[in-house]
């Protein structure tokens, strides 16, 4: 599914013009981008979480040069889902507990 799949389903269930749902998806998509850039992680309730992991520096073999590389620590977004999210997927029943 592309953005433009997303927009056109949401404008479709909501009757809400694409121009309008298209803005409001990029600005959806630029508050989570800004928020991880931030450090600062985003929570969903019931999706799942933006997060921002962090990868210690490491060592790494260039196998066609034959020499070892450092790679340097960086931050990186990641995505957990929310366990009743999980749950759905794999076609478990979901008890409202459950989606807290």
């Amino acid at each position: 599914m592309t953005k433009a799949d997303i927009i056109n389903q949401i404008s479709a269930s909501t009757g809400l013009p694409k121009k309008d749902v298209a803005v409001t998806v990029e600005a959806f998509m630029d508050v989570i981008k800004t928020s991880l850039l931030e450090k600062e992680n985003v929570y969903l309730r019931g999706f799942g979480s933006f997060i921002v992991k962090h990868r210690a520096e490491k060592t790494a073999r260039n196998i066609s040069k034959n020499t070892t590389i450092v790679i340097a620590a960086h931050d990186f977004p990641s995505f957990k889902p929310a366990k009743s999210f999980v749950s759905k997927m794999k076609g478990e029943e979901v008890s409202e507990e459950d989606e807290d």
